[in-house]
């Protein structure tokens, strides 16, 4: 069987000999249309199959997690003033001296606490207390290692979806400075709002946790973070330095962990911005959850 470069040339121009070809004919146009048009078809086949690889998140745009629901917000590159003054009601020694913190570059925060339904979908399981609220309700009495498990498994699963992350970036804890800053959303009060209008706190909670997203968020976009369940961070509790510091990851090493926000249980005093709580790294606690940042690799 002939192919079609043995194809003799035709008084029409269809395969004019092939320069050091031996006599082979060049493939008529006709042919090489053909072909073309065959290759474009395998090619369009292909995408449907195993579309094209991208990278997500685009900078400075909100998104959301494929399967899991998981809206995330962009949280821009700039400085704040981390802590309380002294004067603040409420005010604890541990949120001094207030220190200028810069951070440097631009990560996605959660837009609500990860839910029950989340976290039984990523991890299998649901320790919560108040499982009854529902899947939209916070999960809590999670440990600190597996608030962290849980942003690796999220980190490897996008990964291995083929939901490329921005280069250098992963799922991870916020850090006590990330978290304080996204809460602030550029305020300097104790709280972005008013405290009954942002926050389930034990004037309204009724003694339970509640489905995320449901009181009015901060500037950006950002729901319950003075209130429903406190949220683990990635930091060692440590004192604060004073004066001026770049993208602070707290001490090398401690005994204790910093959470942040309020609570259902808490009272308004520690549903401010800058109230510090801390538990060992295994505490398991019914107003005890966390939020997930998609933040620089640290």
């Amino acid at each position: 069987m002939k192919s079609y470069l043995d194809t003799a040339p035709s008084e029409k121009g269809r395969g004019s000999k092939l320069p050091g070809s031996g006599g082979r004919a060049r493939p008529s146009a006709k042919r090489l249309s053909l072909i073309a048009v065959a290759v474009a078809i395998v090619v369009a086949i292909g995408e449907l199959i195993m579309p094209a690889r991208v990278d997500v998140p685009a900078s400075g745009k909100p998104f959301t997690v494929p399967d899991l629901g998981l809206e995330m917000r962009p949280i821009p590159a700039g400085t704040f003033r981390m802590g309380s003054p002294a004067g603040e009601p409420g005010r604890n020694p541990d949120e001094g001296p207030q220190t200028w913190v810069a951070i440097s570059q631009g990560f996605w925060l959660g837009k609500t606490l990860v839910t029950q339904g989340q976290y039984q979908d990523v991890m299998g399981n649901n320790p919560s207390n108040f499982a009854d609220v529902g899947d939209d309700a916070p999960v809590e009495m999670v440990v600190f290692d597996d608030a962290v498990a849980f942003c690796q498994k999220l980190t490897e699963r996008e990964r291995a979806a083929g939901r490329l992350l921005k280069r250098g970036y992963a799922y991870m804890l916020p850090t006590e400075a990330q978290w304080e800053y996204a809460c602030r959303a550029g305020t300097t009060q104790a709280r972005y709002g008013n405290l009954e209008d942002i926050a389930w706190y034990v004037g309204n909670s009724g003694d339970t946790t509640h489905p995320v997203g449901q009181k009015q968020p901060n500037a950006w976009g950002l729901y319950d973070m003075n209130g429903n369940v406190r949220e683990w961070c990635s930091d060692w509790y440590g004192q604060y330095p004073g004066g001026n510091i770049t993208d602070p990851g707290g001490p090398d090493s401690g005994a204790l962990r910093v959470s942040r926000g309020g609570g259902w249980c808490g009272t308004a005093n520690l549903c401010r911005s800058a109230y510090r709580g801390v538990g060992a790294p295994g505490d398991r606690n019914l107003n005890l959850g966390f939020r997930v940042a998609l933040a620089p690799v640290r």
